[in-house]
């Protein structure tokens, strides 16, 4: 096979598995008793129950925090983050009927083929964190959206410093 197709043929593959939306379909089901249904798929904010009650989603996204950031080109975890990770950690391990879905992102510098590989390494970085504070790998999936999914588009620092991130979307099982 020509250099020319293999190439072709691996941007073909990291295209599609860039534009994944493990949210929408395939296994994956908002509201679904064997699915997803974390984050910010399009679910109600009542499926995720009151943030009072500390077994809830809620309660993980909005007083645990679901999110991590990074320095720009980073993959290492910051105090910061791992701060937030071992308070993640105390709650999943109180919580064992949850598992997460972790994203990595990353802001609109670069090319889409290296933001995707940095979010790659961002979520496996949580990943690898919540596992050395003794969660189950089993109960953790990992995707990468690069750039694709900013929380704010714009060409300035205050964008890119929200979009560099690593997502924990809590769900109530694995599915397959």
């Amino acid at each position: 096979m020509k250099i020319t197709t293999k190439a072709l043929m691996i941007v073909a593959a990291l295209a599609l598995a860039a534009c994944n939306n493990p949210r929408a379909g395939g296994g994956w089901d908002d509201g679904a008793a064997d699915g997803w249904n974390g984050g910010a798929g399009g679910i109600q904010t009542g499926a995720l129950g009151d943030p009072n009650d500390p077994t809830s989603v809620a309660h993980f996204n909005e007083r645990i925090g679901d999110r991590v950031f990074f320095e720009t080109d980073q993959s290492t975890l910051t105090d910061t983050a791992r701060q937030t990770l071992a308070a993640q950690a105390r709650w999943l391990s109180a919580n064992p009927q949850f598992a997460v879905l972790i994203e990595g992102h990353a802001d609109e510098r670069g090319t889409r083929e290296y933001n995707v590989a940095l979010g790659a390494r961002r979520a496996n970085a949580v990943m690898q964190y919540l596992v050395s504070q003794g969660i189950n790998s089993n109960r953790m999936r990992t995707v990468s959206y690069g750039k694709e999914r900013p929380v704010e588009a714009c060409p300035e620092p205050r964008c890119w410093n929200q979009n560099r991130r690593a997502v924990t979307v809590v769900s109530t099982g694995l599915t397959g």
